[in-house]
């Protein structure tokens, strides 16, 4: 094992509980984060995980980026999407020669990373655990879910086998895979819904369930799926997700699946998804951007219309800029779409 600690550049929803369970074990961990509450808390009274999942509390060396010094073999990369450009830019200097970098995020975050440092310090990572930041030292673990790790160009290397290791510390059925692009994928159009959810007040299940909304979710995964398979991907399905569903617009299928999904929502403490919670409680800027924007961006670049996925990136930004309120009509203009 690596003599360093194991660095978590990011200690919010994700980011906090693979820390506080991998220094559980016994790995040595280092957290860092950009809110200064948050950091002093994990080192003094400690990181308090709750929830269904499991309940405790772990205390954890942290520090905010500029208080950081060192070099580090293994980085977690845990921040929301848009912030990986700059958050690389300060853990760079602390990646050590022959290191890495495990993008544990939402979106196609390894083709960012592996531009800035190399595709060879990259490895890329898949999490659809449930899980909220609720205040300084305190996060929500809601549910157990799909967690997976490979390589870019698809080997099965020893640091998939260490980080795979890792995470099974969180979620026993983790995955080591040959197609890490394949679940990043599929999660890029399970995120799709998400999103979609969020335009509404309702719970992830209760969006989901609105048969008149139906036709705007078919749309949004049929639209990813179909630019999953001009970039020569095979999306992987998970929790319910169906890819080829999708991918065919199969109603039936597509019904079948989103049951599925409803399910698999309705059995988890966090009911409304990051998205919603950006909008409706913090008050910030969401990652649609570095998520469904690239996919618009992508069928721009490939003649492929995605006018779905477009107006939800204008709907979305409503939003967040107080133009409109959440609200189940705005999914009615999906439909239309």
């Amino acid at each position: 094992m690596s003599e360093t600690p194991i660095l978590i550049w990011g200690a919010g929803a994700i980011g906090g509980i693979l820390g506080a369970y991998f220094a559980r074990a016994g790995h040595a961990v280092h957290m860092v984060d950009v809110v200064e509450e948050h950091v002093e808390a994990m080192r003094s009274s400690g990181l308090r995980i709750e929830g269904p999942v499991e309940a405790f509390t772990q205390i954890l060396p942290a520090s905010t980026p500029d208080e950081l010094t060192g070099q580090y073999d293994r980085i977690f990369l845990c921040v929301k999407a848009h912030h990986t450009a700059a958050a690389l830019e300060m853990l760079a200097p602390h990646l050590a020669p022959g290191g890495y970098v495990v993008s544990a995020q939402n979106g196609l975050n390894e083709k960012v990373i592996a531009a800035r440092i190399g595709a060879e310090n990259t490895v890329g990572c898949f999490v659809n655990y449930g899980a909220d930041w609720l205040k300084p030292g305190r996060i929500l673990f809601g549910n157990r879910a799909a967690v997976a790790v490979g390589e870019l160009d698809g080997r099965m290397s020893d640091r998939v086998a260490e980080v795979h290791g890792l995470l099974q510390l969180v979620e026993p059925e983790a995955v080591a895979t040959d197609n890490i692009w394949g679940y990043l994928w599929g999660k890029m159009g399970y995120g799709a819904l998400l999103f979609c959810t969020a335009l509404t007040p309702d719970s992830m299940s209760d969006a989901m369930a609105r048969d008149e909304h139906r036709a705007a979710y078919r749309a949004l995964g049929h639209e990813v799926m179909t630019l999953a398979a001009h970039e020569g991907v095979s999306p992987l399905g998970f929790n319910g997700f169906d890819p080829e569903a999708f991918r065919t617009n199969d109603t039936a299928a597509i019904d079948a699946a989103m049951q599925k999904m409803i399910v698999h929502n309705r059995k988890t403490a966090k009911t409304h998804s990051g998205i919603w919670r950006d909008l409706a409680v913090r008050k910030r800027k969401t990652e649609v951007d570095a998520q469904i924007g690239v996919m618009v961006e992508l069928g721009r670049e490939a003649g492929i219309s995605v006018p779905t996925l477009a107006r939800m990136v204008e709907l979305i930004h409503d939003i967040e800029d107080g133009k409109r309120e959440q609200s189940a009509d705005l999914v009615n203009l999906l439909v239309a779409a």
